[in-house]
């Protein structure tokens, strides 16, 4: 499906009301939780239209920089940053989420704030550079999956003025335009869909999706497979057609005890999560 989420901006300023801390991205949470009857469901966090940032820091020298946002029904998420002479990195990420808001989470079984730290992945940036990335990145931990994109992000800004200077994560390239929002897909069958054309519109043929193979380790074995061709018929005021290319999609994902994920992603932004 598709989801709505709104973008964050976050700007810290210091006791000059000069800007120390600057942030601009999109997130959102993808969550298993256990409900009364024993079983488990999954939903999706996105961000509300009115976040705060109650508790943010500027940071120094010897003090972490701390980014912090509080929505909806008693959620937060927040990340520090530590300083080296010349760079600034992410060190970890701490998010929250109530299992009392009953619209995201009707019929938990457990109730109240349930929080989760994660080490950032974050690269050392140099101090007056602007980190960006605009491709979607994971972290994944205790039944959350968390997912960011078109990020903007400087700590430790110095005498206020935000980096003209960018680096790049991994997933960018200099010409990487900003991704729309991943589309998360829980499939359960396989299908092939035609477009019904305009009455004024001769039929276009669609053609069939190439099978693509795609394969998750744990340690030296292989833990899922999975072969598959697949397209993504989306309904909207034009409907939209997507045949996704095993030639230019890369797997990712795990395997647990009791759970497994495999997420492929196009480089076209397209995202799909099984």
């Amino acid at each position: 499906g598709f989801f709505q989420s709104y973008a964050v901006e976050v700007d810290v300023k210091d006791a000059s009301n000069t800007t120390c801390l600057y942030a601009k991205w999109m997130m959102r949470f993808l969550i298993k939780y256990e409900t009364n009857s024993s079983d488990y469901k999954n939903t999706t966090l996105n961000l509300s239209s009115s976040v705060t940032h109650n508790g943010s820091v500027c940071g120094n020298d010897t003090q972490a920089a701390l980014l912090a946002v509080q929505f909806g029904e008693g959620h937060s998420w927040s990340i520090n940053f530590t300083k080296t002479n010349e760079t600034y990195q992410g060190d970890f990420i701490t998010f929250t989420y109530n299992t009392n808001d009953t619209a995201v989470f009707p019929d938990a079984k457990r109730k109240g704030p349930i929080t989760i730290v994660v080490k950032d992945t974050m690269r050392p940036v140099q101090l007056n550079n602007v980190f960006v990335c605009h491709n979607t990145d994971f972290f994944e931990a205790e039944n959350v999956t968390q997912i960011f994109w078109n990020v903007t992000v400087q700590a430790f800004v110095q005498n206020g003025t935000i980096g003209k200077k960018e680096s790049r994560c991994r997933a960018d390239t200099p010409t990487s335009a900003p991704t729309v929002p991943p589309t998360i897909a829980n499939v359960t069958t396989a299908s092939t869909t035609t477009l019904s054309p305009a009455p004024t519109t001769a039929p276009k043929p669609v053609e069939n999706p190439d099978t693509g193979n795609y394969s998750l380790k744990s340690g030296n074995k292989t833990c899922l497979l999975a072969t598959v061709g697949l397209q993504l018929n989306v309904s909207q005021d034009k409907p939209l057609l997507i045949n996704i290319n095993p030639k230019t999609t890369s797997a990712d994902g795990a395997c647990g005890n009791t759970t497994a994920t495999l997420k492929l992603n196009d480089g076209n932004s397209t995202l799909i999560g099984f």
